[in-house]
């Protein structure tokens, strides 16, 4: 199936969560698109599927998905549980602010509260910016990048604010063009600061693309490659990541001529490309995918993947359902050394319990579907 990234974000809500545990062998339980992450006052959240202008950043019922559901060539899905990893990279931010934190401070009392917190709200999580506003994006990035660097922690940051976003699916909004798209790059980068950073540069942005026409779609790539410059110039040790979909949705090569176009190939613009946004394929499934990407893509050895690991641990259903589906679980906790060969971190980019919109309003947190991911 093809869930779009978007639907996990709620659009106009920030999602995402960095957290600073230490990791130990890791598991692939994971679910389903990622909504919301963690809530900074004005961030705007979005789910890897689309969602709504305010929903959550991973957690939107997209034309994406719907096209995944459809793929032509989906990847398998393995029937075995993969393991779960309780820790979480000691290297990893994990924000102080997020959906699945506030419900942990006030319900201490809930009988799901420990398992909540434990294998959910201590991870480190990605940080949404999903609505488009350009007054204040710089301010709330800076909140985020310096309060990772003042831990000495890498965060997470996940920019989703493209004109056409999500293709006016569940997670539709973003600039009302592509010029107002660049300027807001512009200060969204100049809030990434000079410490290490990880940007998931528009999920659904790529794999989404064949919803425009040919020009519109050359116009967003340009945008693209340009907003890869401008973040690598304003921060050298910011890493940025491109939209590779998933191993369930477009062949690699295709994928790769459409990042190449994006400026995915490019060390000035690309660290290298990110797959798995707000869905469920196995780790081992996304790693493979990744590497076919990679090869056909071309450019320096140099270039890596992350992979969204936060609902992977059953695998995707068989049947294609995208949204909440049931029996997914939390998948392998986040870190930034994988012993995996090109591929550079597993990230939960969209927080486990925020809803796709089944199981609430997209980009929420439900603790019901939180705790089953959670204790699957």
């Amino acid at each position: 199936m093809v869930v779009a990234a978007s639907v996990v974000v709620a659009v106009g809500t920030a999602t995402g969560m960095i957290s600073a545990l230490e990791e130990e062998g890791g598991s692939d339980e994971a679910r389903p698109e990622v909504t919301h992450s963690p809530r900074l006052q004005s961030l705007p959240v979005r789910p890897p599927v689309s969602a709504s202008p305010s929903a959550s950043p991973s957690a939107t019922p997209s034309p994406t998905k719907k096209k995944r559901a459809a793929s032509p060539t989906p990847s398998p899905t393995r029937t075995e549980p993969e393991r779960r990893t309780a820790a979480v990279s000691t290297r990893l931010y994990r924000h102080p602010e997020s959906q699945v934190l506030d419900w942990v401070r006030e319900n201490t009392g809930d009988p799901r509260h420990g398992v909540i917190q434990s294998r959910i709200a201590a991870q480190p999580a990605a940080v949404w910016f999903a609505d488009f506003t350009p007054e204040n994006i710089t301010a709330r990035v800076r909140a985020v990048t310096s309060g990772g660097a003042g831990l000495g922690r890498v965060p997470v940051v996940v920019a989703y604010a493209i004109p056409d976003r999500d293709c006016g699916g569940a997670s539709q909004g973003g600039a009302p063009g592509l010029d107002a798209y660049d300027d807001w790059i512009d200060r969204f980068a100049a809030g990434l600061g000079s410490g290490d950073v990880i940007v998931v540069l528009e999920p659904d942005s790529v794999a989404l693309a064949d919803c425009l026409s040919v020009g519109q779609r050359a116009d967003r790539f340009a945008s693209l490659a340009r907003a890869g410059r401008v973040l690598k110039e304003a921060n050298p040790k910011a890493r940025v990541y491109y939209d590779a979909g998933h191993s369930g949705w477009h062949a690699p090569a295709k994928q790769a001529g459409w990042l190449k176009q994006a400026g995915a190939a490019s060390p000035a613009s690309s660290d290298g490309i990110f797959s798995n946004v707000s869905n469920f394929h196995t780790t081992a499934d996304e790693s493979a995918y990744d590497r076919q990407v990679l090869d056909a893509l071309g450019g320096p050895a140099s270039l890596g993947a992350v992979i969204d690991t936060s609902r992977n641990g059953n695998g995707a259903p068989t049947d294609g359902q995208w949204c909440d589906p049931a029996g997914r679980k939390i998948g392998r906790a986040p870190t930034l050394s994988t012993g995996e060969a090109r591929i550079d971190a597993y990230l939960w980019v969209k927080l486990p319990g925020e809803s796709d919109g089944c199981k609430g309003t997209p980009g929420t947190f439900s603790p019901s579907y939180a705790y089953d991911l959670a204790s699957s």
